[in-house]
């Protein structure tokens, strides 16, 4: 599968129209939204917006694309599809608008699952998978060893890359956002450390690192040595990883790690509800 800045290269290229880009980065599983004029000057030209900006088309002039590129954006974030009214030139407020030939814009996101990187093919990967599956996330697991990260063993996940931690996120750590996962799941500082490097400087939701609480401690160390150091950074890292729900085998690990994906996303303390008064859900 192709990086999101070299499908976005190649599907502007000459000659391509703006409905190719769309689906191709719609192949790509990438956030995308299709912006179409449907009533007003140039009706039916179109635009495509990805989280970075326009990458193809144009609805007619400069000031248009910039107004509603920025809205697309935002309804792409919000997982929208909507329509939208406009002045010619962009103008938005009902004031701009009085007296002035309106245009109709059909805003059209595709915001694919939430995405699930797994780094480590270890005997909790493939039950964090099955359960990460059944909330629909889109699961990639990730591991340096040829043998160990294979198709036969974690068949439920989206896609298997062997590769170093570096690497994936230097191609496709753009594409995290908020209600994206990175659970690290080794015990090895040479994959961990630049796994963690990697996640932390993106926008991704949740880190989660499995070990004991004197591994955390070690691991701390190695990523003060590396230049990791910054007490906001180092609060977006779980460890040790999951909530404490006494949980013994694989899978009920996977269950503590993806509540805490959970609790972490809606801000709650994961509490028992029968130890709560208020609003259940």
């Amino acid at each position: 599968m192709w990086g999101h800045h070299s499908l976005i290269h190649s599907a502007v290229g000459v000659g391509v129209s703006t409905y190719e880009t769309f689906a191709a980065l719609v192949r790509d599983n990438a956030p995308v939204s299709l912006v179409t004029i449907i009533e007003g000057p140039n009706v039916g030209a179109t635009m495509v917006v990805t989280p970075q900006g326009i990458v193809a088309g144009s609805l007619g002039n400069s000031d248009i694309d910039r107004v509603i590129s920025r809205d697309a954006m935002g309804e792409l974030e919000a997982g929208r599809t909507i329509v939208r009214h406009y002045g010619p030139h962009g103008q938005s407020t009902p004031e701009d608008l009085i007296d002035t030939e309106t245009v109709q814009v059909f805003i059209e996101s595709f915001s694919p699952p939430p995405l699930m990187w797994i780094f480590g093919a270890v005997d909790f990967t493939a039950a964090l998978a099955r359960v990460a599956k059944i909330l629909g996330y889109h699961v990639t697991v990730c591991d340096a060893r040829e043998i160990f990260a294979t198709r036969r063993r974690f068949p439920m996940a989206d896609e298997v890359r062997v590769t170093w931690p570096t690497p994936m996120f230097e191609e496709r750590g753009n594409r995290l956002g908020p209600r994206d996962a990175v659970c690290i799941l080794t015990h090895d500082p040479k994959f961990d450390v630049p796994a963690i490097q990697g996640a932390l400087a993106t926008s991704v939701g949740y880190i989660g690192v499995m070990g004991s609480r004197k591994t955390h401690a070690k691991r701390l160390e190695r990523l003060a040595e590396v230049g990791v150091t910054s007490p906001d950074e180092l609060s977006r890292l779980h460890s040790p990883i999951g909530l404490d729900l006494g949980g013994r085998t694989p899978e009920e690990t996977a269950i503590s790690i993806v509540g805490e994906i959970i609790a972490s996303r809606t801000g709650r303390n994961a509490t028992r509800l029968g130890a709560t008064d208020g609003p259940i859900h």
